[in-house]
């Protein structure tokens, strides 16, 4: 179709605009976790579906450090490919928690939609308009 031919010329564009709004929102969604230390243990505990049971408020604290600085790092393209992997492991855990824990594949879905996109960002990497500009 004539109207969308040109569109890829603008795949780096396409990249930034989907790296700064999936970064925004994990900024949006994580500072809340890391204010609150109080919570971190409750979030870490996530962690026992991997049969790791050891050191609850680290995990917890860990998730919150990787959705908040992750996201700002997904926004600046910095370190993008690494940020990714940790948050398609994030986004695993988080879908094992809902899964397990009974709340089915509907509620899970939300994790397991940002773990795809992660890890197709983990492909094809920051584009042109990063800090690192790799």
């Amino acid at each position: 179709m004539a109207l969308f031919s040109q569109l890829g010329n603008y795949r780096n564009a396409g990249l930034f605009i989907m790296r700064t709004g999936v970064g925004a929102m994990m900024i949006v969604h994580g500072l809340p976790k890391i204010t609150h230390p109080e919570k971190w243990a409750g979030l870490g505990e996530a962690m026992g579906n991997l049969h790791i049971h050891f050191w609850p408020a680290f995990w917890g604290f860990m998730c919150a450090v990787t959705e908040t600085v992750g996201g700002l790092f997904s926004i600046l393209g910095l370190w993008f490919r690494l940020v990714s992997m940790f948050m398609v492991i994030l986004f695993i855990v988080a879908a094992l928690q809902h899964i397990n824990g009974g709340d089915g594949i509907g509620e899970a879905a939300h994790a397991i939609e940002l773990g795809c996109v992660y890890l197709g960002f983990m492909f094809v990497g920051p584009g042109k308009f990063s800090v690192d500009k790799s």
